[in-house]
Order: C-alpha cells, then structure tokens, then sequence
C-alpha cells in the first residue's frame, strides 16, 4: 500500500501546504500562466542550438561555476552602469528568490510582500522556514507610500517583496514607493521586475535606485519577454556584497553549461526578440479595450497579462471558456478572472469566446 504524505515524518512548518501550481489542459488556446506565447524566432534558435552543440562538446566537465559570460551578458542588456559582479542567475526567477530568502530570511526571521501579489512568494518563504507576513494593497491593487511605509514599520521583515509591476493585478509601482520602504525596511528589499519588459518604455526600472542601495535587489527573468520559460533562467542585480552572500546558498555548479549557452546565445538577439514585445502590448491593449466595451472592468497593466473585473460568476465564466477551447486562470479574487495576452489569433480566439459566453450570460 502506498504510503501518504501526511504519513511522512515532514516538517511541522510544512504540513498543510499547497504545491504552487497552475491548471494546465491540452486546449487548443492555454492563456493561463502569463508565458510568451510568440515562439523564438528562427534565426535566434538557430544561433542558440549552435551554441549549444558548442556547449555539447565539454558537456562531461562542470560548468563555469561563475557563469561568467551570462554575467556579463547580462550586465551589459541591463545597462545603467552594472558591471558582472552585480549580477547573479539561477534556474528561474524563483530559484533567484529563493536563495535571496536562504541568504537573508530562514527560521526565525520573516518575509513580506503585499496581497493580492505573486503566490510563490509565501511558498518560498515558509519553505525556507521563515515566517510570511501579508501585507495588504488599497482596493484598486495600488500600493501608496504611506500604506507601504505604515505597514514596513509596524512589520519590521527581514526581506520585503515588491512585485513591480504586480502580478496578478498587472498594477505598475512608483518608485516613490520602493524608495521609501528601502529607507524603513531593517533588511533586504527585492523589487521583482519580471514584468518590467511590459512596461512603457520611458519609465524608470527600480535598477536605476541601485547606487548607494547595498540592501536593495532587483530581479528579472528571462521567461516572460525572451520567451525562454521552458529554459529557466531567472536573474538579479545587487551590490557586490549581496552576490557574495548568494554564494554561500548556491548549490555548487547550480547552472548548467547548456543553460548557460543558451541564455547567452538568446542575449545576443536581445534586440529581435524584444521585438515580439510591442506585439503583446498591443494584444495586452487591446484585450483591455475590448474587454470593458463588454461591460467588464480591464485593471490598469503593465505586464503581459490582464486582470478584469466585473465577473458575476468567476466559475461559470472560466467553464465557459474551458469548453470553447480557451484556459485562462482563476486567481482567487473575488468577480476576477486574469488571461495572458496571446498571439493575434489567440486572442482573437479569446475574445470571441468571451463574447459567446458574455451574450449567453
């Protein structure tokens, strides 16, 4: 008889816990967890498969335990001055995340962000054995200095996050509001810009509030805007002292030269595939515009994705959709439903779904 996992002798702290997870079906539309849905483009796989079988060769010898090309590759798409010992990656922005809070956080210390936000947060901080402390946003999803600023103080967390821009609002976050909770937060701050790419052009990334910041982190990832989710390749910029700390967490040889490689590779086009950007943002848009000309409310967003309000029946609407071959993602808010701007005729293909089951409403 298979044993059951309450049967295991598990950590207290960690019973009772949910896997993060989103619900995935093999429909002909899958706009529920915020990827890329443009494909990499050909002459950028080409040069990333090239450098690849390049990797291939020495693939029987660790990695570059430093990534130091990556590093400053990355360095050098960031821009605003960083240099390579700035940088650090992992696998995936949540592994980056995670070895923030085994650096900075653990038992005994505490974590926060401010809800509704990205769900993987608590999960990373309870699996780390820290407290997690939620937060709370005004009713809009916005986040002011004063509420922020109130909140740091009475909290006092070892590691705060500020999803900017937010998922799974889509909220954009001024930097007035990291500037302040950096002055009163005792610890380490990450500004998680996994979204940043979404964002109009002219407005500042929180890299620019680095400079005298030593406690102050932000990362990105390469998942959303380089279409490389299924490759994991998340990343940070912080002072030097804080890439030292990571250090001490890493698993050893934790990316691997394929990894390497191909991310590598991929920075090179960073201008061609930026370009698939200006694409989701005009779905994003208009999902938006048509959305609210069904009588449903578009939340203001800055990423590749948008939450829409309004919903009288969160669960027949998202069935409805299922069943015309269209998966967006119920994220627990009450009369919201969020969908990924997809393709042109993905979201075409959205949209005519959700009229159908809006007019048969």
């Amino acid at each position: 008889m298979s044993v059951r996992l309450e049967d295991l002798p598990l950590r207290d702290d960690l019973r009772g816990m949910t896997p993060y997870g989103a619900p995935q079906a093999p429909l002909p539309v899958t706009l529920n967890v915020n990827e890329n849905t443009h494909p990499v483009p050909e002459e950028v796989a080409d040069d990333i498969l090239d450098s690849i079988a390049l990797a291939l060769r020495d693939v029987n010898r660790y990695p570059d335990r430093e990534f130091t090309s990556l590093r400053e590759s990355f360095a050098e798409y960031l821009g605003h001055g960083l240099t390579p010992n700035q940088i650090w990656a992992a696998n995936g922005s949540n592994e980056v995340l995670q070895q923030v809070l085994q650096a900075f956080a653990g038992p005994g210390r505490a974590a926060m962000s401010f809800t509704p936000t990205y769900s993987m947060y608590p999960l990373l901080a309870r699996a780390v054995g820290s407290s997690w402390i939620a937060g709370r946003r005004d009713a809009d999803f916005s986040l002011s200095v004063e509420s922020a600023v109130a909140q740091v103080l009475e909290a006092s967390p070892d590691v705060v996050f500020l999803c900017s821009p937010n998922n799974p609002t889509g909220t954009p976050m001024s930097l007035d509001v990291i500037e302040a909770v950096y002055e009163v937060a005792p610890g380490i701050v990450v500004v998680d810009e996994a979204y940043q790419e979404f964002a109009p052009r002219e407005e500042r990334s929180a890299l620019t509030l680095l400079p005298g910041r030593e406690r102050l982190v932000v990362s990105r990832t390469m998942s959303k805007a380089f279409a490389f989710a299924g490759a994991r390749v998340g990343y940070l910029a912080a002072d030097p002292a804080v890439i030292d700390a990571l250090r001490l967490v890493r698993l050893p040889y934790h990316l691997s030269s394929l990894t390497q490689a191909a991310a590598t590779a991929a920075l090179r086009h960073a201008p061609v595939m930026l370009q698939m950007v200006d694409e989701i943002v005009s779905q994003r848009d208009r999902i938006s515009a048509t959305v609210e000309a069904l009588g449903y409310e578009a939340h203001p967003s800055w990423t590749n994705f948008v939450l829409f309000g309004g919903v009288e029946d969160t669960t027949a609407t998202w069935r409805g959709l299922y069943d015309r071959g269209v998966l967006i993602r119920d994220v627990g808010l009450a009369g919201h439903l969020r969908v990924s701007a997809g393709t042109d005729e993905e979201t075409t293909a959205f949209l005519d779904a959700l009229a159908s089951v809006h007019s048969g409403s």
